[in-house]
């Protein structure tokens, strides 16, 4: 598992940086899934994108475990 990343210079711990870049992903994600007419019919729209948050953090952080602990220790 990788605990802590270096980002220009500076030690960033990994789950932050996964947690931004899922923001980033589901924020775009956000503005296409309000363009389809089902998405305006949801009881409560914020919770999928929660939903969509949490699982992109999820997904970003087993790939990241599953790709860069190979390509390091390589």
């Amino acid at each position: 598992m990788i605990e802590e990343l270096h980002l220009f210079g500076v030690y960033m711990p990994a789950a932050l940086v996964w947690a931004v870049i899922a923001g980033i992903l589901a924020y775009l994600l956000r503005n296409l899934l309000q363009r389809l007419p089902l998405y305006h019919l949801l009881w409560h729209p914020g919770v999928l994108e929660l939903a969509l948050f949490v699982a992109l953090w999820w997904g970003l952080t087993v790939l990241a475990d599953n790709f860069l602990s190979r390509a390091l220790v390589s």
